[in-house]
């Protein structure tokens, strides 16, 4: 397998660079990344409406991945309960090497084959399920293992990966590639595979909560009102859905209703 994601840099003497050659050429590279997505948007599709069935009929989506690409997985499975009120536990997020994993690289923890299964078995992974496994390089047994335990067991499977014909993709039914090329630094996928991944999941997520009912006209009526920022934003969406002009008066009605939808349907 060619591993794009480990073929050398187009720039090499990067020591000898000025800063600011440093973040033009970055940048430049980076400009690249969502032209690579715009591509895979047929892969994407696929992928976002078995998730979208999935969920409708009350089932799970699942991340699943290893370093940053874990990391990722599980900051827009986080995100989702906030931003969507959907609720804790329909998106969840796993990363090889548990929790601590998080913070601190576990060594050799994406190579164990079997425990990606064994962590999807802690959750009861079942049928109603969607498991996509993230991987820059497409090659992480972690993943690799997981998505073919789940074919055996006919639970439904995508990746997001950015080499052309990996593993991981192959053992995907839903394989989304996105490839971006060499790194800036070689090899360091943090960086543009690592963006194309947040890309994609802010996709997948958004247009999946869109789907489900979370969003009306543009706004997200069903987000938490977790602080400050959110409580005003949500006083504001009711002032302009019903028409209130008491800025008071409409923050106690979100307030008593917990939500901008709740408290718009309870003033008609």
């Amino acid at each position: 397998m060619d591993k794009q994601t480990e073929a050398d840099s187009y720039y090499t003497n990067l020591e000898h660079m000025s800063v600011q050659e440093l973040l033009r050429n970055m940048n430049k590279e980076d400009a690249s990344v969502p032209l690579a997505v715009a591509i895979a948007i047929p892969q994407i599709e696929k992928l976002v409406e078995v998730i979208v069935e999935k969920m409708q009929g009350g089932g799970r989506l699942f991340y699943m991945g290893a370093g940053t690409s874990g990391r990722l997985g599980i900051l827009d499975a986080s995100e989702c309960p906030p931003t969507y009120g959907i609720e804790q536990g329909r998106v969840v997020g796993l990363i090889a090497g548990g929790d601590t994993a998080i913070r601190k690289a576990v060594e050799f923890a994406e190579d164990d084959i079997n425990q990606g299964w064994e962590d999807l078995k802690t959750y009861n992974i079942n049928l109603n399920d969607v498991v996509v496994g993230i991987a820059a390089s497409g090659t992480t047994p972690y993943i690799i293992g997981a998505l073919e335990t789940c074919n055996k067991y006919t639970i439904q499977t995508g990746c997001i990966v950015c080499n052309n014909g990996s593993p991981v993709a192959a053992a995907a039914k839903f394989p989304v590639e996105v490839i971006v090329g060499p790194e800036f630094v070689t090899g360091s996928t943090r960086m543009k595979s690592g963006t194309a991944q947040k890309l994609v999941l802010n996709m997948i997520s958004t247009s999946v909560m869109i789907k489900l009912g979370r969003v009306k006209g543009n706004k997200m009526v069903d987000m938490a009102l977790s602080n400050n920022k959110l409580v005003d934003r949500g006083t504001r969406m009711i002032m302009k859905n019903t028409g209130l002009e008491d800025y008071e008066a409409a923050k106690a009605l979100l307030l008593k209703h917990g939500s901008v939808r709740k408290a718009t349907e309870s003033f008609k």
